[in-house]
């Protein structure tokens, strides 16, 4: 795709906002733009390294005339399509004895020790009652950056964790594209465990759960996942129950010192306690893909070169369910909510999260909105302009902001 291509598509969507919707809720706008967005890029990606002007120019005609139902659909398709090639990729790698290659895939001989202490590590958990654990599968006894390294060279990037370039001191470590992918690529996961809205209560430091940690995101939907007990993922293939070790929960404290009103906060109400759904998820923690919590907001004038992207990862996937970083917080009970302005009421239950083809985790991506080739990744954070933002937050587009939390 040609430089100039994004920029038109661009144009499409913000012409779509103002446009026939007009007269619609401006969250469900914004969504809607959001989806048209999506659908250009990773369609266009799907097409392959021969696709040219025109073809992106037939997308663009498609997506005016498909509903945004259908277009979700296609989104949901192209992400899953770029993932299953992942899982081939690292099954690859990690398990050459299911294309029956000789290796040396023994009884679980990966290193399960602590992962190195982070600052994201220290979130606070309850309990996990105590269950069979599945065995977990044979992989090659590979660390994590030799199995970054081998991704790179099949799939032509992977990711990186150094100083950010963003020039405000409180950027911390950013996260970098080390290769080159193409627009509409799936580029990281965000890793973390997920919270439905019937479960926001349980999530550490409820009310103010943003108040000592940075890496809670949220869908559309309501769904919010808190990346903070997944650190900088981990030295091999688990049973992973999405809590802190113990030893490192008491540092949590000392991340910084609460004001007044966070003490208050504390004093009046806590996370109710409770666990993992089901405690027998086997994830592979050394997902090279598993960092979208460390990208940053761009600064001022410059482009974010990501978005977000939903991704109903279906459950019946089982091959692939290593590979996607999440697990689900609650009960398979899982009440149905619906949001009425900003609040989230009960309206009923239902037996699972379910589509069509089953149960799914509600998770999330980051898609690339133009080619990107070993720099950082930047993510517009869309704070909501309705609360005190941080002194280095520049909004990339106030209108969208205000449409996202409208």
């Amino acid at each position: 795709m040609s430089p100039a291509e994004p920029d038109t598509e661009i144009h499409f969507v913000k012409g779509l906002a103002k446009g026939s919707t007009l007269g619609k809720d401006p969250r469900r706008l914004q969504f809607e733009a959001d989806v048209n967005r999506l659908f250009l890029y990773t369609s266009y990606k799907s097409l392959g390294k021969n696709a040219d002007e025109k073809d992106a120019e037939e997308i663009i005609q498609v997506a005016e005339k498909a509903s945004v139902k259908d277009q979700q659909k296609q989104v949901q398709e192209n992400i899953h399509f770029q993932i299953k090639t992942f899982q081939a990729t690292l099954d690859d790698i990690l398990r050459p004895d299911l294309l029956g290659g000789n290796d040396d895939c023994k009884s679980s001989p990966q290193k399960h020790g602590t992962p190195r202490p982070s600052g994201l590590s220290f979130a606070l958990g309850g309990p996990v009652a105590q269950t069979h654990k599945p065995a977990v599968p044979a992989t090659r006894p590979l660390n994590g950056l030799e199995l970054s390294s081998s991704f790179k060279v099949q799939s032509g990037y992977t990711l990186e964790l150094k100083p950010s370039e963003i020039s405000h001191e409180d950027a911390g470590l950013g996260l970098f594209l080390s290769g080159s992918a193409d627009i509409g690529s799936v580029v990281a996961f965000y890793p973390g465990v997920i919270y439905s809205p019937a479960y926001y209560r349980y999530i550490p430091g409820y009310p103010r759960i943003d108040a000592q940690n940075p890496y809670l995101i949220s869908r559309y939907d309501g769904t919010v996942i808190d990346a903070q007990p997944w650190g900088a993922g981990g030295e091999g293939r688990e049973v992973w129950t999405g809590m802190v070790p113990p030893e490192l929960r008491g540092k949590h404290e000392s991340l910084g010192a609460d004001s007044a009103s966070d003490r208050f906060w504390k004093i009046l109400s806590k996370p109710l306690q409770g666990g993992i759904a089901n405690g027998k998820d086997i994830v592979e923690r050394r997902n090279p893909l598993a960092f979208g919590h460390y990208a940053n907001h761009p600064s001022k004038g410059t482009a974010p070169n990501v978005m977000v992207c939903p991704y109903d990862f279906p459950m019946v996937e089982t091959n692939m369910r290593p590979y996607i970083p999440n697990i689900s917080f609650g009960s398979k009970d899982n009440m149905q909510m619906k949001r009425f302005g900003s609040f989230w009421l009960k309206t009923g239950s239902s037996a699972e999260e379910t589509t069509a083809t089953g149960p799914v985790l509600r998770t999330l991506v980051l898609v690339s909105t133009r080619p990107i080739c070993d720099e950082e990744l930047l993510l517009n954070y869309r704070l909501s302009n309705a609360k005190r933002r941080p002194a280095w937050y520049s909004s990339v587009d106030e209108e969208e902001d205000k449409r996202r939390w409208g």
